[in-house]
């Protein structure tokens, strides 16, 4: 059985940093791509990011390009996001998921697509 923990959520003013983590319970962890996505109150699960399950290629959504990293560390079954630059719009709690097969390595896709298992999220807030 699979399960995904998020951790390093927390409390950040503007324009600070922090740094998520997803650990998976369950091998072989490399066999899925895996993505994260956040969900505001009110707002509907949007896509963040996502990375290819050899962490040779990642996909960013617009709003975080340039601030967000994802990676991934295959040997510790981990993946993570890295975010600076936060702005109040980030607040929202963070999920990772894990997608087994996937049909086209495009952020379209992985926006869209139906994922293997899910995390239960780890919350963002930030100040302004």
């Amino acid at each position: 059985q699979v399960q995904l923990v998020e951790s390093g959520g927390g409390l950040v003013q503007t324009g600070g940093s922090l740094r998520l983590s997803c650990a998976a319970s369950v091998l072989p962890f490399s066999n899925y791509a895996m993505a994260w996505f956040r969900q505001a109150p009110g707002k509907e699960r949007e896509f963040v990011a996502a990375i290819s399950w050899s962490g040779g290629n990642t996909y960013y959504a617009d709003s975080v390009k340039g601030r967000f990293t994802i990676s991934r560390n295959n040997a510790k079954n981990t993946v993570s996001l890295q975010m600076n630059k936060l702005k109040p719009a980030d607040t929202a709690v963070y999920s990772c998921a894990a997608v087994e097969r996937v049909r086209v390595y495009t952020t379209s896709y992985f926006q869209r697509a139906t994922y293997d298992y899910w995390g239960q999220g780890t919350q963002v807030t930030v100040s302004s």
